[in-house]
């Protein structure tokens, strides 16, 4: 009987420890997740697509200004205020003093399209070279000119009256000199 007493407690002990390492696991155990409901996405709204981009058959030029002068000495007055435009800082205000460092007289070619082709000294300022590369310069850079549309080109003639802080004024739009 022993032996069956012994093998009653061998069993139940085993029993026994089964029992508590599956209470244990159970313990240790994640609860299971409550099923999830699956909500359908919004339906895409509809994107309107873009315009279509109207490109120019052409290519665009740009507007040139276009002078309607008809004599050389009407051009010249077009000539002056586009160059007053176009170096407004550096334009003597008022009248000119009675001395001034450097007067000349340029003629300038403009063709058809308003760009420079020529410029000559009718009368150089022969003491004050830096004047005459800075008169050249001035009249070169503010190309494109008015487009002298009923003369196809023109050469038209301006006094520089140069003041020694290196502002002017051309003798077409001065103000007087004292």
């Amino acid at each position: 009987m022993t032996h069956a007493i012994v093998h009653f407690l061998k069993s139940s002990h085993l029993a026994c420890t089964a029992c508590i390492v599956a209470l244990w696991l159970t313990g240790c155990s994640t609860p299971p997740k409550p099923p999830q409901t699956i909500t359908p996405a919004p339906a895409p709204t509809p994107v309107k697509p873009a315009a279509p981009i109207a490109l120019p058959s052409e290519p665009v030029k740009p507007q040139l200004p276009t002078s309607s002068a008809r004599t050389a000495k009407e051009y010249r007055v077009d000539a002056a205020k586009h160059l007053y435009k176009l170096n407004g800082a550096r334009i003597f205000k008022g009248r000119m003093p009675p001395m001034l460092y450097a007067v000349g007289v340029l003629d300038v070619e403009v063709d058809k399209q308003g760009q420079v082709t020529r410029t000559y000294w009718v009368r150089a300022p022969g003491h004050a070279p830096e004047v005459m590369r800075e008169i050249e310069k001035t009249v070169r850079q503010a190309a494109p000119y008015p487009v002298p549309a009923h003369m196809g080109k023109v050469v038209y003639s301006d006094v520089w009256l140069w003041h020694k802080s290196g502002h002017f004024q051309l003798d077409t739009l001065t103000e007087g000199q004292d």
